[in-house]
This record gives C-alpha cells, structure tokens and sequence, in this order.
C-alpha cells in the first residue's frame, strides 16, 4: 500500500505547524479527507479514524460555543482515536485548548489560511494521485487533440518515431519508454512519465532528444488522461477489415478499461494520420455521434 507522511502535507501545502511537530512522520494512506461533524455528539459507527481530519470555520465554531468540560470531551472521544493529523483551516483562531489535546496524545495541529472548501479540494486531489495504484508498462504516451494515447507494441517497431511526427504536428510528448499508469478511480487512468524520463525521446539512429529544449514547452505534458491504447504492430497481409463500424475492443489496466486498436505498419501508410483520425473518432463517439449509423441512415432515407 502506498503512504505519505504528514511531513509531506506540510511542505505541499506550506502548512503551519501548532501542536506535535514531533509526530510529522506520522503515516497516511487514505486519499479522502474527512470533516468531523457527527463525531462531536458522540456518533462514531463510521468514523474514518484513517483519514486526515480537517476542522473549518463550522467545525472550530461549535467547539469555541461549548463549556470546558463539554469541550474536553467532544475533542477527547476524537484524539483517542489517532487520526494522522487535524488541519484547521478558515484564518481560525482561539485553539490552545485544541493544541494541548493534540500535544497529550502526540497528533500534529496544523495550520491554513485557505477556506476549508478550497483546501480540501486541493488537498484530495494531490492526496488521489499521490496515493493511486499505479503500474509501469513500455510503451509511449503522448496527448493528441487533449486526449491521452498510449502507444504499445514490440521493440523497434517505430513507437517514439511516430511520437516524435506527432510532436512536429502540434501533439505532445508524456512519456517514452516507460510509461507510469495511475488509476485514479475505477473509470480513470492517469498516465504519466517516472520522472528519470521527463521530456526526454530516445530515437534509433539520432539519439536521446529533450524535447522542451528542441521544440519549447508546448512539445511536453506533464500527465494526462488515458483516452485509448493504441497497438502498433506489423503488417498482416489480407487481416484487415473495411467494416462501417469496428466494434470497440478494451485494453485492461488494473482493472481500468480502455479502448483499444491495432494499427499495422508497413511503408507508406499514415500512421499518424490513422491515430489523429482514432483520436478525433473515439472524442465524436463520447459525443454520441457515429459515422456509420448515420450512413445507414442516409441510405434508408435514399431508398424511401
């Protein structure tokens, strides 16, 4: 299972540290934040004890209307559980009595300014992909008109060649060689580059190139959302088929589902054009358009 440690929030997010600075290696493995609301009154069937806790304006509000001892318990039915750590956010002041808690039983207080709706929004985004499954495959990512591509198929077979036509068509490079697959949810593939290959494109005969530097910023993309997975292999006399409709076939990843295609390679065919072509297909086909039912259509019209 992948962790981060509280010391990793702190420096992210630039967070004050009030209470257990001490306590900053402290783990956390779930990628949802929780706000306390239930938990205050006493109800704790389905407290996610796991989760990072975050107290906003309503939160610190309740706790500042309630007497010593009410408050003493409130807060000590919560800190006895030991979540990872309790970030205030909303410019709250007033909280010794929540960092003397937190510094009895060791949790790290810490601090924002930002509005708990913003912070939490950011702060389970980065903790998503920071925490996601994630697998690495060879192969070549690229995003093409705003979708990502990946691009698979045996050594040699011309994967970061056609990535690199792709780039000097306005497209963008992600990842070559090693492409890091995050699964973000049960629908969403992130892929990304494992940072030792960041803007770099190795090509047989030329070399490694770094593309940002060959062919400025706008030839790299950081990460992005797999879209379709693209295999390229050779060419197969007489095994392709000129159907209207090519029923869509899937490429599992981690238990992901992407669309996939074969696109075969021999000397003279548009490589580059077929994928932008499966590209701008696959974006019309979310749109609910399909070319070949409106042929159809066209044709029964005619014959009417």
């Amino acid at each position: 299972m992948k962790s981060l440690t509280v010391k990793n929030l702190v420096h992210t997010f630039s967070l004050a540290v009030l209470a257990g600075e001490n306590q900053l290696d402290r783990i956390v493995t779930k990628s949802k934040s929780h706000r306390p609301g239930l938990e205050f009154i006493g109800y704790f069937d389905f407290f996610p004890m796991e989760h990072v806790q975050i107290l906003g304006k309503n939160e610190i509000t309740y706790l500042h209307t309630l007497t010593h001892d009410e408050r003493k318990l409130r807060i000590g039915n919560i800190v006895k559980y030991h979540p990872p750590c309790f970030i205030v956010t909303d410019e709250q002041e007033g909280l010794m009595y929540l960092k003397r808690y937190c510094e009895e039983e060791g949790i790290p207080l810490l601090h924002t300014n930002e509005s708990a709706y913003e912070f939490i929004a950011k702060l389970d985004a980065y903790m998503t992909k920071a925490l996601a499954p994630e697998v690495a495959i060879h192969g070549v990512c690229v995003n093409v008109f705003g979708m990502g591509i990946l691009l698979r198929g045996n050594s040699g077979v011309g994967k970061s060649e056609t990535a690199h036509t792709l780039i000097g068509r306005g497209h963008r490079l992600v990842a070559d060689d090693i492409v890091v697959l995050k699964k973000l949810s049960h629908q969403t593939l992130l892929g990304t580059h494992n940072m030792k290959n960041k803007e770099f494109l190795a090509l047989r005969s030329v070399g490694l190139l770094n593309v940002v530097r060959v062919y400025g910023r706008k030839a790299f993309q950081d990460e992005t959302r797999i879209a379709l997975d693209i295999e390229l292999t050779k060419w197969q006399k007489n095994s392709l088929n000129n159907e209207l409709e090519i029923k869509t076939k899937y490429k599992e990843y981690m238990g992901v589902r992407i669309p996939h295609i074969e696109i075969q390679l021999q000397p003279g065919r548009d490589v580059v054009g077929l994928i932008e072509a499966a590209a701008n297909n696959w974006y019309l086909k979310q749109q609910g358009y399909s070319a070949a039912e409106e042929f159809i259509k066209r044709i029964e019209n005619h014959e009417e």
